[in-house]
């Protein structure tokens, strides 16, 4: 870990006041990050010092020396809500390949005070990146955190999955009424419903808030639907009674956790739903008129995390369709009506003009002109 200059006062102000994380027995060649910096570990490193109060995004990835070839095993990640002057201490568990945080406040206060010796194998906190980690989680407190994490506490880019059947013998799969195994599978259908169910390990699965799979009250008419499923307020107001009653906007801390599994823990899930969790709250349009703080935090929130992003980004391969355009299409849409804040009207013009010019993203142009070109077949044509 190189060293990082940073103003005389704050230095100071981190190393009496910054907590203390002591990472014993890491491997090394382990790429090891915290926030928004990650580093590949040498075989001197003992931890990091000097780090702001706070939550914090440690997470990791494990160089495999069972098979010889030092493959990188996928990451894992921790939140942590540190105290000022706080030490914590976490030892590498070989046989896991994974961190224990030490539950044992005898060894902490061991470790405490022989900091001043483990001073020189302790790199300083990135304080470069501590703005840019603070804008993408400024709405994020460590109750949502721990609220949505797996209860296990590990954020795990490849899911732990197991079946949902156990079924191992011939006789088991006769008793569900399934073909054998060693039968040819007569179409790719049938080959995938082959394959077994599975399900997440308990303990192991983020826990997201629920969205609605229906957008619509029970008993709404035909025109009602309609209505519904062009204005998702319903749905949102269904997710803030079930998960932020007190709080609404917590909301915007869950867009920001999904935000920051995907782009620092590599959880693809969790991109997932970023996706469905922006779509459903970028088409409410009598939410906007009725919650003005939400959507004004909506903004601040998008403007940083699409600056941490390549502009082709959410290109869909398959339709070469932007997903978030047509998001913001009628987000941008909705917050122009005439019930809805000066402020944030005017908020949200700006943000359009910002995302037109920096990823030449075009929300004025008629959605008919991105619809699926239909190609005609030749006569006689057919595809299976």
């Amino acid at each position: 870990m190189a060293g990082i200059e940073m103003d005389p006062e704050v230095a100071r102000g981190l190393f009496e006041e910054g907590a203390t994380l002591v990472l014993l027995g890491v491997p090394e060649g382990t790429e090891l990050g915290l926030d928004y910096k990650t580093w590949t570990l040498g075989p001197r490193f003992r931890g990091v010092k000097m780090i702001p109060p706070g939550l914090h995004f440690l997470h990791y990835c494990s160089v495999s020396t069972s098979g010889g070839c030092g493959d990188i095993s996928p990451k894992t990640g921790l939140f942590l809500s540190l105290k000022p002057r706080e030490v914590l201490v976490a030892h590498w568990n070989q046989s896991e390949d994974d961190l224990e945080i030490s539950q044992s406040p005898e060894e902490v206060e061991r470790v405490r005070a022989n900091l001043r010796e483990l001073d020189g194998y302790l790199g300083p906190y990135p304080y470069d990146t501590l703005r840019k980690w603070v804008s993408l989680t400024d709405r994020l407190s460590q109750e949502v955190a721990s609220a949505l994490q797996p209860l296990s506490g590990r954020v795990c880019a490849f899911s732990d999955v197991i079946p949902e059947l156990q079924l191992t013998h011939t006789k088991d799969r006769a008793e569900q009424n399934l073909p054998r195994l060693d039968q040819e599978c007569q179409s790719m259908k049938e080959g995938l419903e082959r394959l077994p169910r599975m399900k997440h390990r308990e303990g192991t699965e983020l826990r997201f808030s629920h969205i609605p799979e229906q957008a619509y009250p029970p008993g709404a008419t035909p025109a009602q639907i309609t209505q519904y499923n062009m204005d998702w307020t319903y749905s949102l107001n269904c997710l803030l009674q079930r998960h932020y009653t007190e709080q609404p906007l917590d909301v915007l801390g869950e867009l920001q956790f999904a935000f920051v599994c995907f782009l620092l823990g590599n959880v693809y899930e969790a991109f997932e739903h970023w996706k469905s969790l922006l779509a459903l709250l970028c088409r409410c349009e009598e939410a906007m008129s009725e919650r003005r703080d939400l959507y004004l935090g909506l903004i601040a929130v998008l403007y940083h995390q699409l600056g941490e992003i390549p502009p082709d980004f959410f290109v869909d391969i398959v339709s070469q369709n932007n997903f978030l355009t047509s998001t913001l299409q009628d987000f941008f849409q909705f917050a122009s009506g005439p019930g809805v804040d000066s402020t944030l009207r005017k908020r949200a013009e700006k943000f359009k003009v910002h995302l037109t010019k920096k990823f030449r993203w075009d929300f004025d142009a008629d959605p008919e002109e991105c619809a699926p070109v239909v190609v005609e077949l030749p006569e006689g044509l057919a595809l299976d």
